[in-house]
């Protein structure tokens, strides 16, 4: 049986916008298993963005609570939150989120100094995760002297660095053309099967969705659908 990773339970998720109340997410009860690709699959404003936030505990949500292995996420404090984060979760974000002013051996570097890993060690790991998305000649390059497929690569570096046990993507590819969209998938893909991490990987599109094991469909915060391929 499946190890389970992620556990959702009853979590409704409610917005206050001036006098009304917006329900984003309508009592979600799911899990995902260690080493599922999980795609979260959803039009704008379905959710999935906000079901994602909730899952990694960048918000609360109103009720319910959500688990990452044996850890009740939900309960935990700021700086404890922040701390289970930096040694258990990784982000791949749209936009890069890159640091301008570092290189992309410093970028990939950074989670691993939040875990008090020496310098030596952790440029060593940078670089050999660098060599393996295929930037081992740009290593020194800064984000402006790099094209945006070359940038999604050095995130995908930073967000596996310190070995997380998941990987929160959100429409990791949404501004890149369909060759690199490809490319980048697969290799999010072979890092996470060749460790046995999780991915939840939020998206609009169908082609991306098509890379994941277990398809759950978001319409207006409630899962609606959920398909398991292979």
């Amino acid at each position: 049986m499946q190890e389970v990773m992620i556990k959702i339970c009853n979590v409704r998720k409610v917005y206050q916008i001036g006098s009304e109340q917006v329900v984003a997410l309508n009592r979600i009860n799911t899990q995902i298993g260690r080493g599922e690709i999980c795609c979260i699959f959803g039009t704008s404003g379905s959710g999935k963005s906000t079901l994602l936030n909730q899952m990694s505990g960048m918000e609360r949500p109103t009720e319910g609570s959500v688990h990452i292995g044996t850890v009740n996420i939900t309960k935990l404090g700021e700086e404890q939150l922040a701390a289970f984060r930096q040694k258990h979760v990784g982000f791949i974000f749209q936009t890069y989120n890159l640091l301008p002013y570092m290189t992309a051996l410093e970028n990939t570097a950074l989670p691993l100094m939040f875990q008090g890993c020496g310098r030596r060690e952790r440029e060593k790991r940078a670089a050999s995760l660098l060599e393996r998305v295929g930037l081992g000649e740009r290593m020194h390059h800064y984000p402006a002297q790099m094209s945006g497929g070359q940038q999604q690569r050095v995130g995908i570096a930073r967000a596996f660095a310190a070995n997380p046990d998941v990987i929160f993507a959100d429409e990791p590819t949404g501004n890149l053309d369909t060759k690199t969209t490809e490319q980048i998938m697969e290799m999010i893909m072979d890092i996470a099967r060749k460790n046995n991490q999780t991915i939840v990987l939020v998206t609009h599109d169908p082609q991306m969705a098509a890379y994941a094991d277990r398809i759950l469909t978001l319409i207006d915060g409630n899962i609606t659908k959920e398909e398991r391929r292979g």
